[in-house]
Parts: C-alpha cells; sequence; structure tokens
C-alpha cells in the first residue's frame, strides 16, 4: 500500500468552489504520478481568486485512457462533471478521476501574497505538487490553515 500524501492541486476557481461546496464528487486530472487514495489534497485556486481556499481526502483513484474515465464518471449522475472537464484531458495519454471526499472550507482563505511573505520564492504549481513533511510549504501552511 502507498502511503498517504499531502498534495496542493491548482484548480479553475469555479471548479474549486465546487468541490468545496460537495457539489463535484470526481476531480479529473491529466496523469503525471499516481496519488494514493485518502491522500490529503489542498485546493489553491488559481487566477483571479490565487488563495488556497480549502482541502479534501482523495477517495478512489481510477487511472485509465481519457475515454474510459470519462466512461467511469459518467455512471455517477451527481458527479458533478462539465464538458470543460473532458476538454481537459482529452488527448492525455492517461487521465485521473479523483473521487473527492470530506470537503472542507477554510475559515480563512490563504492568497497567495500571504504564502510569498513566508516563502518569497514560492510559485504555485501548474497542475499539482507533492507537499513534503518538514518542506517550508508544509511548515507554513502547517501554521496558516484554519478549518
Amino acid at each position: 500500500m502507498r502511503s498517504r500524501l499531502t498534495i496542493l492541486m491548482s484548480i479553475k476557481p469555479r471548479f474549486a468552489e465546487k468541490i468545496l461546496k460537495g457539489e463535484k464528487k470526481f476531480e479529473l486530472r491529466r496523469y503525471i504520478f499516481p496519488i494514493p487514495e485518502h491522500s490529503r489534497i489542498i485546493v489553491y485556486a488559481s487566477s483571479p481568486i490565487k488563495a488556497i481556499l480549502g482541502e479534501f481526502e482523495s477517495g478512489r483513484v481510477f487511472k485509465a485512457s481519457p475515454e474510459a474515465v470519462w466512461r467511469f464518471v459518467n455512471t455517477f449522475p451527481d458527479a458533478g462533471i462539465e464538458e470543460e472537464d473532458w476538454n481537459y484531458i482529452r488527448g492525455a495519454r492517461y487521465a485521473l478521476a479523483i473521487e473527492v471526499l470530506n470537503p472542507v472550507y477554510y475559515d480563512t482563505p490563504i492568497p497567495l501574497e500571504i504564502i510569498r511573505r513566508y516563502i518569497p520564492s514560492f510559485v504555485p504549481p501548474m497542475s499539482y505538487q507533492i507537499v513534503r513533511p518538514g518542506s517550508p510549504l508544509a511548515q507554513v501552511l502547517k501554521h496558516l490553515i484554519k478549518k
């Protein structure tokens, strides 16, 4: 069994909102690396919001061709998946469907400029990055996140 990870994931603001409100049950991604079930996914809403808004736990993670992932998520009538999700994964060699469990909106969003007060060179990931235990980012997030 792979160990759980903490992952900072950049998501378009409208999708981040739907995930954290519990309206979007799966996040679709082009495949970069395997995401273990029960990982902590910290949600960074990209431009124009540019802030960490909350988190969720990854449930089932389905890796397959984009077509197979699309068929899989569409077997769930309330998945909250839109045509734009398909446009994002279409053409990738592999894609992931990450089940959203236990979404939590943080009491206070963490804007990019606040993170950069602690880590001036911080650049949000284009897609997602692992937050290594003990790393400067892990320490800053532990200090700033208020649920």
